[in-house]
């Protein structure tokens, strides 16, 4: 019994000789970075969650959130806050490279890290909230709207954008309230729209350093204390790796689709591609094809702040486009083009940098539509003006040349067949005859001046 607990202590010793040497390899630290390059959305929102679950699986120190952003949606940009403030990992703040910007979104989301940092020739700030969704501006229409004033000296009707952007202040201060941040400039960047360049960012202590690459990021960042989940957490970030999260297929495809006017174009495709569908059964490509854009458009959509009304005077309009092309008349046409723009100008119910609808995709995709209806009640209605092109009724007319012929019955030429044919008249060989009808595969043929000679007498 001695000698087995000892074999087996013996071998335990092995053991953890052998393996320890991978699990300090395996627990090494790691500063994971990810950039968040374009507008802010539900793509940036994935990408930012998907690199918060890898930092927090493989225990790194930092995740470095790179950011140069025009700013984006409120709401992706308030998941995105909520998973920093909620993150177990310290989350670094880095606006680059030299160049970018933080502007709207992007100050907020910077203002919620843990330490905030900028690289020299970048700037941050204009985080006034945009316009709410409506009809989408034309040039030079708004410029007599600043000279109406309210009771109060505000722009008349501004009572909304009120709310938001009061709303947005509380945000920004609760946050530099958090960080122990500049507030009051933050206050400044929302109701006026104030920016700063990196250096002046630092002298406002709206951010904590400036750093030009991410190993002086890191070094400067090395020793600050953090509130990470209610816990103060002391960074140790001086030498660390940095591995780059690249984002992947989906997160690209997310970002793609998820802009509103290519949204659009999915459903159009996928609307019109099922009805060829329906059209041409056996087809099969544009059934297919058009299944997969309008789930797609569909899909999009629903990560949008969208107002469903909008989207529902979408679908009618194209419905009503789509009988026009069936049943071609002047009514359903216009209002299926009226329904189309006014569902588009109110698709969104918020508006942002890279998330907007513009006259410039919808115009002409109503134009399309309608055209598309209107060629193709065209050629339906052609088609009903003619004579049908197949069958027996098609004969109907047609001249025919007399092959041989004997009594009441005999062979003629007709569309370079040879056919039996009879007549209710003396006919002779070398008389120009014509098709009157088509019994049994047997024409029934007469002279064809037969009218005319009947005329003169």
């Amino acid at each position: 019994m001695t000698f087995a607990r000892v074999a087996i202590l013996a071998a335990a010793f092995v053991a953890a000789a052998v393996f320890s040497p991978f699990s300090s390899a395996g627990s090494e630290k790691v500063a994971l970075s990810v950039a968040i390059d374009g507008a802010i959305g539900p793509a940036s929102t994935r990408q930012l969650e998907e690199a918060l679950d890898a930092a927090a699986t493989r225990g790194a120190e930092v995740l470095i959130l790179q950011i140069d952003t025009p700013g984006g949606l409120v709401t992706s940009m308030r998941e995105m806050i909520a998973d920093i403030l909620a993150s177990p990992v310290p989350v670094i703040g880095y606006v680059a490279p030299a160049g970018g910007h933080a502007a709207s979104a992007g100050t907020y989301i910077l203002y919620a890290t843990h330490v905030a940092a900028m690289a020299p020739g970048t700037n941050l700030g204009a985080a006034t909230p945009v316009e709410m969704g409506g009809l989408p501006s034309l040039p030079g229409g708004d410029k007599d709207k600043g000279d109406q004033k309210d009771a109060t000296g505000r722009p008349a009707g501004d009572a909304m954008m009120a709310k938001v952007t009061n709303d947005a202040v509380a945000l920004i201060r609760s946050l530099a309230e958090l960080r122990g941040r500049n507030g009051d400039w933050g206050e400044k960047a929302v109701r006026e729209a104030a920016s700063l360049s990196a250096n002046a960012a630092l002298q406002e202590h709206v951010i904590d350093f400036v750093a030009h690459d991410t190993t002086e990021l890191l070094q400067l960042a090395d020793g600050r204390t953090v509130d990470v989940a209610s816990r103060k957490v002391v960074l140790a970030t001086k030498g660390l790796p940095v591995e780059t999260l690249e984002p992947g297929w989906f997160i690209r495809l997310l970002a793609v689709i998820t802009d509103p006017n290519i949204a659009i174009i999915l459903m159009l495709v996928g609307v019109y591609g099922i009805v060829f569908e329906f059209t041409s059964p056996g087809a099969v490509a544009p059934g297919v094809i058009g299944t997969i854009c309008l789930v797609l458009g569909l899909y999009a959509l629903n990560l949008l702040p969208i107002n469903y009304t909008g989207l529902a005077l979408m679908l009618l309009g194209v419905a009503f486009l789509v009988v026009e092309a069936f049943n071609p008349t002047v009514v359903l046409g216009l209002s299926g083009v009226a329904a189309f723009l006014f569902g588009a100008a109110m698709l969104l119910r918020v508006e942002g940098p890279g998330f907007a609808m513009s006259w410039a995709v919808v115009g002409p995709a109503a134009a399309l539509t309608l055209g598309l209806a209107l060629l193709t009640g065209t050629y339906l209605w052609a088609a009903r003006s003619n004579p049908p092109r197949v069958g027996g009724e098609a004969m109907r007319g047609l001249p025919a040349e007399i092959l041989d012929w004997q009594g009441g019955e005999g062979h003629v030429l007709a569309q370079g067949e040879r056919w039996r044919a009879k007549a209710d008249e003396p006919i002779a060989p070398g008389d120009s005859v014509e098709v009157t009808d088509v019994s049994d595969l047997v024409l029934t043929v007469r002279r064809r001046d037969a009218g005319k000679n009947g005329a003169k007498q």
